[in-house]
């Protein structure tokens, strides 16, 4: 991910993507530092997003709250005017609905190699789940 493009970017994980990496927390520091806005996307109700991202103590820019992904893209785009808008996945749907509302695809598998981030495996990856909600006060 460095050199090459324009570090005016937004990047968008999808949640399910970051999930995927070995050390999240690394990963949006380091990116932070090449990308102006970052955040995180997903369907799932918003409290699991924040507790995936307090628990990996990732500050996200966005997060696509109660909208679901595609309305969440639409909305940041609008509201953050960078050269790029890049959305990071795990497949062909999340690829497809990036190419529908205008953001650049790179799949997690792409975006780890050319980065040099650490793939976790799949299983072993932090979940979060509706019985999981150790981020109310």
């Amino acid at each position: 991910m460095q050199g090459g493009g324009s570090s005016d970017m937004t990047l968008a994980f999808e949640l399910e993507a970051l999930k995927r990496l070995a050390d999240p927390e690394t990963v949006f520091s380091e990116a932070r530092t090449w990308s102006t806005y970052l955040g995180v996307v997903s369907e799932k109700p918003t409290y699991v997003v924040t507790n995936f991202t307090r628990k990996n103590r990732i500050r996200q820019d966005f997060f696509s709250g109660p909208r679901g992904k595609e309305e969440s893209l639409e909305n940041v785009k609008r509201q953050f005017d960078t050269d790029r808008h890049v959305f990071i996945g795990t497949g062909e749907e999340d690829a497809d609905l990036a190419d529908a509302v205008g953001w650049e695809y790179i799949h997690i598998e792409d975006a780890a190699e050319a980065a040099e981030w650490d793939l976790g495996e799949p299983d072993e990856a932090p979940t979060t789940d509706g019985d999981d909600r150790d981020d109310w006060p």
